[in-house]
């Protein structure tokens, strides 16, 4: 499914459940901040320690700094990441950390994924699969 851009600085929305579906499908959990592969490769690498160095983080996703700096913006806006700004002798410093609703956000984000795929491992290949639609000889 093609995500709707809704023109905020490229944030995607996800769909809407419909009227009276209420929480049917997992799908309808996850969260449209997140579930960007950048926004969500930026949050499972500051996942794995308390605070990550802006370039620690831009060498590990593999992205540009200006695009890493729009993307922790967004993230930042929606109360996911926690920008600090210092410095290391005279150097300046950018620090980026996940702040408690972050941490939350990405679990149920995990969560709702979990539910979508199950327990299922590697697709096999299509001769190998069962078939629904086979009569028994």
């Amino acid at each position: 499914m093609k995500l709707a851009d809704d023109g905020a600085a490229g944030e995607a929305r996800l769909p809407e459940a419909p009227d009276g579906a209420g929480e049917g499908h997992p799908r309808y959990q996850l969260d449209g901040t997140i579930h960007s592969p950048i926004r969500l490769s930026i949050m499972a690498c500051l996942a794995k320690t308390d605070r990550s160095e802006f370039r620690v983080v831009r060498e590990t996703v593999v992205i540009r700094a200006a695009t890493l700096s729009k993307q922790v913006t967004l993230l930042e806006a929606a109360g996911l990441v926690e920008v600090t700004k210092g410095y290391v002798g005279k150097q300046p410093r950018t620090w980026l950390a996940l702040t408690p609703a972050g941490r939350t956000a990405l679990s149920r984000y995990l969560s709702a994924l979990r539910a979508i795929v199950g327990d299922i491992e590697a697709p096999q290949p299509p001769d190998r699969r069962p078939r629904s639609d086979a009569r028994p000889a």
